[in-house]
């Protein structure tokens, strides 16, 4: 068989990277939700705040550590599938990676121990200012990567000199044009992604029998940043797409199926994307949606795909992960409402079994339009600087291709573990909760799982 060496190399490290961001985006939400935990004890005395505490920072504990250990493999990658990234950029690269591990990674090894093991051997004050400067750090990590990301996708504050990218202005770099935007959706998204998982866990465990005042605060909290969020990450979704209309048109183009340049462009609600024939099959659209939502006029126009002829992302792919995206995005909107709505009343099945089902949404959505950002900035690896096919190594296509089967494998048994081990705990911890709770010092200040 000819095995295309750019094809795997990019199916491999798009393995690695789907599993791993499914940890961070998990992480960067629960360190937060932890440290609005821990303040609701510290400000009320009541127990249930730290038993969702502790049964809370186990997870986080679990998730930490697969984020960790799946993201060294990336890092070695950019080595082993991809010396022509740094060989050509490594001068904006390398500094932003060093500074993610200098002001995150650091910040949260530092005092996660303290977070995890210093409930009864540092002072209250001391332990909640670790859990934030653990959640601050997680903050930070997503900070740096981000910013390496979107200057990957719009690239600014340098000079080529030689071949090679050297930074004129790491302000510019840092804080590159689409850099806001990328942040501040990746941000919402861990947040949901953090309460769908919050809300999914903890109505499986209500269901299960589990209705202690624990299970739901930890219910109430995922139900009502979920409500809050998914709004809030609607606009800033239009506002990141009128950013991506402004600096990668041909990713928009993908995004919506645009082959030939028009005026007042319908949004497609359902087709077949034709790499080849270049061409859509099956259309199914709303006249002028697409013009109206993108340039705000019924009537606009969006450059089509013809207009950049090799230098556009395959369609197909990029067509319909946004879609996926949208619509967990609004299933997000429609069960978190309606979670709100039965706090008031009552947790009835109906609702117990809506947020079972979107317990793992996050996941989906984000690895959604992470692809969407990644596949759509294709045929490159730098916009305009650096394509994907000159950053290749040497390695010969059938190690690639073992090597890729092999992480399949293991991902695909960890992700098993990692989900059975979250219901093993929760199963778990709710029974220790009842236990707590039916004892005669379990209303005390000091009461701990």
């Amino acid at each position: 068989m000819d095995l295309d060496p750019v094809l795997l190399a990019r199916a491999q490290f798009g393995a690695n990277i789907t599993f791993h961001i499914l940890f961070p985006t998990i992480t960067i939400a629960l360190a937060w939700m932890l440290l609005f935990f821990k303040v609701k004890y510290n400000s009320t005395g009541q127990s249930h705040w730290m038993e969702a505490y502790a049964f809370w920072v186990k997870v986080f504990a679990l998730t930490f550590a697969l984020g960790v250990v799946s993201g060294v493999t990336m890092s070695f990658q950019f080595g082993t599938n991809w010396p022509g990234f740094m060989e050509t950029v490594g001068n904006v690269a390398g500094p932003l990676l060093a500074y993610e591990v200098l002001t995150a990674f650091f910040l949260e090894a530092t005092f996660l121990a303290v977070m995890l093991f210093g409930t009864n051997r540092v002072s209250p004050r001391m332990h909640t200012v670790a859990t934030f400067l653990v959640a601050l750090g997680t903050t930070f990590s997503a900070f740096w990567i981000l910013a390496l990301n979107s200057w990957m996708q719009t690239p600014a504050g340098f000079e080529m000199v030689e071949g090679k990218a050297v930074v004129t202005d790491w302000m510019q770099v840092i804080f590159n044009p689409s850099f806001p935007y990328r942040l501040v959706h990746m941000l919402l998204a861990c947040g949901l992604t953090g309460a769908f998982l919050m809300a999914g866990l903890s109505a499986w465990q209500w269901h299960k029998g589990m209705r202690t005042a624990a299970v739901r605060a930890a219910l109430q909290t995922g139900v009502t940043v979920a409500a809050l969020l998914i709004p809030i990450q609607i606009f800033v979704g239009d506002l990141h797409g009128l950013n991506t209309l402004e600096h990668q048109p041909q990713k928009i183009a993908a995004m919506e199926g645009v082959w030939e340049t028009e005026k007042g462009a319908p949004l497609l609600l359902f087709a077949i994307p034709d790499n080849k024939e270049r061409t859509n099959h099956y259309e199914i659209g709303i006249p002028n949606l697409a013009s109206l939502i993108l340039t705000h006029k019924a009537d606009g126009e969006i450059k089509g795909l013809n207009e950049f002829k090799d230098a556009h992302p395959p369609v197909f792919q990029v067509f319909w992960a946004f879609r996926v995206m949208v619509g967990v995005g609004v299933l997000m909107l429609l069960v978190s409402w309606y979670g709100v709505w039965r706090l008031n009343k009552s947790i009835n099945k109906p609702m117990q079994y809506s947020l079972m089902a979107m317990t793992f949404s996050g996941w989906v959505a984000t690895v959604a339009g992470w692809y969407v950002t990644e596949i759509g900035r294709q045929p490159f690896l730098v916009q305009g600087i650096l394509r994907t096919e000159d950053a290749i190594s040497a390695v010969p296509p059938s190690m690639i291709a073992s090597t890729f089967v092999g992480y399949l494998v293991l991902y695909v048994l960890l992700l098993m573990a990692y989900v059975s081990t979250l219901y093993y705990l929760a199963k778990k911890s709710g029974s220790a909760i009842e236990l707590s709770s039916s004892s005669p010092t379990a209303g005390g200040r000091h009461a701990h799982v």
